[in-house]
């Protein structure tokens, strides 16, 4: 068979004021647009995966939701997307169907929503992909009738196991190929953590897992053998939740001579010896959900540890240590939460340029399909448009926060953006990181 393998990216929010600062502001975007331009590390697995006899693609879909048009060759189709793009996706999936190809999607929101995905697709996939796709390759094969395939029938996915993604199919500098500017790898599944909201969990489950340090830089020397030198995304939750492993992991990725970027929480900052192996690996950024600079609206936010609330006291000490290492910190607020009134933005705004945090990222609270949050919010009649999906983007509001009105949140999400991105702010609060970096490479 031909099988495709179709990648749903870009920012889809609605909000028309934001989108226009967006063109204005590129800070404000600016991690968004990374995001958008990677790679689909699932599909690209899932491609490895599929038995021997087949011919495989990787495709993207266009910037305006539609399809390229060579897909239509295809014998299946698998897509894999996330909420704010599942709209788009099924118009795609009832269109390559239309066309006698078969479908299978997975993904976030397919794995909490399977009834619905089963209206549009020939085969859905819940949870994890990889052991369950060379079944769901043999059912078409088949021309078996729909059905789902569940992963965790057969087992959580052994991380020790995972091939090598197709990298090699995202043509890369070659006539039509796409030049992407980072690459993605996994080193760990799931976070030890239980954020109310976070929908990540949801599919991978709460267990936190470790690929060897050897298959990480397996994958990278692939990925080297494509584009020298490559800037790589490790696409993990909590990269450095094991300290005596990231240490080792960063031991091994000394002599590759990388840039990367990677996601974790604020406990690094509290070993020096895995900062200083950090940037000697090559760590340019970590990303670090604080998701607000006062404890009281963390309060039992993650439901395992309360671990959000019993460290915020520790942010602004936790930033200056991480960023006096040369490895800068984008600190990620999420605004709205249940206690945060209008006074919020203001407070985010204050705690960015005191502590100096080289980059900022603000979404608006979200009520993911299958989080805590949401079926809290649901039953409480305080999802303002059930099931539309597509206002599931981190910047539009689709939820009756608790203590401001929708306008208020959006009219501040707005007012943060313009002070927090504009050239002042941003200059004032990378001085002193280049500033020490320079008193680095005096001394």
């Amino acid at each position: 068979m031909n099988i495709g393998f179709l990648a749903m990216s870009g920012v889809r929010a609605h909000d028309p004021e934001l989108l226009e600062l967006g063109l204005t502001l590129p800070g404000f975007v600016e991690r968004s647009k990374t995001v958008a331009q990677l790679p689909s590390l699932g599909l690209l697995y899932l491609a490895a995966c599929t038995p021997p006899g087949h011919e495989v693609r990787y495709y993207e879909a266009e910037s305006d939701g539609g399809e390229p048009a060579e897909i239509y060759q295809c014998d299946l189709v698998a897509i894999s997307t996330f909420s704010a793009q599942v709209f788009e996706a099924y118009a795609i999936a009832d269109r390559l169907r239309a066309a006698g190809v078969r479908v299978a999607m997975g993904g976030l929101h397919v794995s909490v929503r399977p009834d619905e995905a089963s209206l549009h697709a020939d085969y859905v996939i819940i949870g994890e992909g990889e052991r369950v796709w060379p079944e769901v390759v043999r059912a078409a094969e088949r021309h078996d009738p729909p059905r789902r395939f569940n992963a965790l029938d057969l087992g959580m996915v052994d991380l020790n196991q995972l091939p090598i993604p197709r990298f090699d199919l995202l043509n890369i500098d070659r006539p039509g190929g796409r030049s992407y500017n980072r690459f993605t790898v996994q080193t760990s599944r799931g976070c030890p953590w239980h954020c109310e909201f976070c929908a990540s969990t949801i599919m991978l489950g709460h267990r936190y897992r470790k690929r060897p340090v050897e298959h990480v830089i397996r994958d990278i020397q692939a990925i080297a053998g494509l584009r020298r030198r490559p800037f790589i995304e490790f696409a993990d939750d909590n990269t450095f939740v094991d300290k005596e492993w990231g240490k080792e992991l960063c031991r091994q990725l000394i002599p590759l001579k990388l840039r990367w970027f990677t996601e974790t929480d604020i406990s690094v900052a509290q070993d020096a010896e895995l900062l200083n192996l950090m940037r000697e690996a090559g760590c340019r950024q970590v990303l670090i959900g604080l998701e607000s600079p006062n404890s009281d609206a963390l309060n039992g936010l993650e439901l395992r540890a309360n671990f959000k609330a019993r460290t915020a006291d520790r942010y602004a000490t936790a930033i200056a240590e991480i960023q006096s290492h040369g490895i800068t910190v984008n600190g990620c607020f999420i605004l709205g939460l249940d206690s945060h009134t209008p006074e919020i933005f203001q407070q985010v705004l204050d705690f960015a340029r005191q502590t100096n945090l080289f980059d900022v990222q603000i979404t608006v609270l979200t009520a993911f399909p299958g989080t805590p949050f949401y079926d809290r919010l649901l039953k409480s009649n305080r999802i303002l448009q059930p099931d539309r999906w597509d206002l599931c983007t981190l910047f539009d509001v689709n939820h009756q926060p608790g203590n401001m009105t929708p306008d208020q949140l959006r009219e501040g999400m707005r007012w943060l953006t313009r002070h927090l991105y504009d050239d002042e702010c941003t200059a004032h609060r990378r001085a002193p990181f280049f500033e020490n970096v320079h008193h680095r490479q005096a001394v």
